[in-house]
């Protein structure tokens, strides 16, 4: 088990944000959960449990304990597979994929760690992590006993779960077991994976196609972390009333869209702050990428509060113009 003081966690957000918690501590295994869910519960600190920090805005210094898993490991039973919350999401992508087993081809890329998948509900282009999830270990912090929790317990939907809400904090994530498919059936016809493909003369991809397919489109929209600070997809996309759309509609008729149900309707948070003016426009070190307005980047030594100031100045603004809220989907300490 990892246990610093004084640590800094440039290399855990992302976004490049230079600071530091006051203690670090990274488990291994199961057995090194339990000993940070003992330290948790007799240290008197405030805590929290990060991933890979691809969805995480530090503004300041944290004055408190770090926590991450560095849980290791992919094993497989017939068409499920166990991973260890410390792998690279994207990395179990691609072993599902070489292993055929299918149903994760569009979370391609995605950044972030296993255990994060569970915690926000990770999505992309028409498929979710929780139509994927079976079941979630973990260590109750509380009592440190380990638990399983199945995923129809975990109150999923949109970018949310109960570990976001009511179960914030309160459980260690060790393991998620994923339910995949032995017959590959693609799903294309979310954004323009299906125009992708037949520009490249793909009618009927394999799911190694679909993926690299998926990376492409994602690396000519997004930058690179490592060139570039952001933490990917800053907004949710809103899920407004159908009378809202469709009064929406009316006023821009080529506004994009995706039905949710019969009463509502998603509209791209992307394409509302683009209207607004700010694709590729800076406050301060802190932008807006020039290929996708969902995404704020650090221009260079930005500090998490001028993000910050950036992401309510967008939000002001397509509420003005929409008469619609955006919320950051990024985790903001």
């Amino acid at each position: 088990m990892k246990d610093i003081s004084n640590y800094n966690l440039l290399q855990h957000n992302t976004f490049g944000i230079d600071a530091r918690c006051s203690r670090f501590l990274e488990y291994q295994n199961v057995e090194e959960a339990q000993q940070v869910a003992q330290v948790l519960r007799e240290s008197a600190e405030h805590y929290i449990i990060i991933g890979g920090g691809s969805n995480l805005l530090l503004t300041k210094d944290f004055e408190g304990i770090v926590v991450r898993s560095a849980i290791k490991g992919i094993s497989q039973h017939d068409a499920e597979i166990t991973c260890g919350s410390g792998e690279v999401f994207d990395d179990v992508v691609d072993w599902c994929v070489s292993h055929q087993l299918y149903g994760a081809e569009n979370l391609s890329l995605i950044p972030g760690d296993v255990g994060a998948s569970a915690v926000q509900n990770i999505g992309a282009y028409g498929v979710e992590a929780c139509q994927l999830i079976d079941s979630i270990e973990a260590v109750e912090i509380a009592t440190g006993e380990v638990k399983t929790i199945p995923a129809a317990a975990c109150d999923y939907g949109y970018r949310q779960s109960r570990f976001k809400h009511e179960w914030k904090d309160k459980y260690l994530i060790t393991h998620v077991t994923y339910r995949l498919s032995t017959v590959f059936e693609p799903c294309l016809d979310y954004g323009n994976i299906r125009a992708e493909l037949e520009r490249k003369g793909i009618s009927h991809p394999t799911a190694r196609q679909l993926r690299e397919t998926i990376i492409e489109i994602r690396n000519a929209k997004l930058p690179d972390p490592k060139v570039q600070g952001n933490a990917g997809s800053f907004f949710m996309n809103p899920v407004v009333s159908r009378a809202k759309f469709e009064a929406l509609l009316a006023q821009y008729p080529q506004m994009p869209h995706y039905y949710i149900d019969e009463e509502h309707e998603k509209i791209p948070a992307g394409w509302m702050i683009d209207q607004c003016g700010w694709k590729g426009r800076s406050l301060g070190r802190a932008g807006v990428h020039d290929k996708q307005a969902l995404v704020l980047v650090n221009r260079g030594g930005a500090t998490g509060s001028e993000v910050v100031a950036l992401c309510r100045q967008i939000q002001r603004d397509v509420k003005e113009k929409f008469d619609i809220e955006i919320h950051p989907e990024v985790n903001i300490i």
